[in-house]
Parts: structure tokens; sequence; C-alpha cells
């Protein structure tokens, strides 16, 4: 897995949402509430495999104080990043 450098791009944060966008496009955007539980997840796929989804992630551990659950229903991509999940608990 390459490492994203994300000073490349912009995060953007509203209410429950963080965005990361560079000039042309979003690379990647998590939907979640202040219960830490992810209503949503979306990376672009040509930034797929680059840490983003784990980055984004961090962001909302950070930003509730809470433990990420994923919401259902969980998608076979969202299963496998659930998995790497415990990689950093």
């Amino acid at each position: 897995m390459n490492n994203l450098e994300v000073s490349n791009f912009k995060i953007e944060e509203t209410e429950g949402v963080f965005t990361f966008k560079n000039e042309n496009t979003t690379i990647g955007f998590v939907r979640f509430n202040e219960k830490g539980e992810v209503e949503y997840i979306f990376v672009n796929p040509i930034f797929r495999k680059q840490g983003l989804a784990t980055k984004l992630l961090q962001l909302v551990k950070q930003k509730t104080g809470k433990e990420i659950i994923l919401q259902e229903p969980i998608s076979p991509l969202g299963s496998k990043l659930l998995k790497s999940l415990n990689k950093w608990k």
C-alpha cells in the first residue's frame, strides 16, 4: 500500500462530512454522526489503496472522540476496510 501524501489535497469539513479534494475532483469523503457512526465512505477508484479511507476514518475518530462504527449495510469493500481498522485500534 502506498502512503497518501495529504499535503497534495485540500481537506474540507462541513457538519458531519470530511472531503478530500484536489484542484480537479473529489478524491474521497466520509459522512458520519456525532456517535462516530460512519454512514457512508467513498474513495475515487483511481485513488484507492493509498490509505485515504483510513485517513478519513482517523479524522472522524479525532473529531468525535469515539470508536468508529460502520453502519449497515456494509459492502464487500467496506468489509475489507473494517478488517484493516483492527490494525490501528
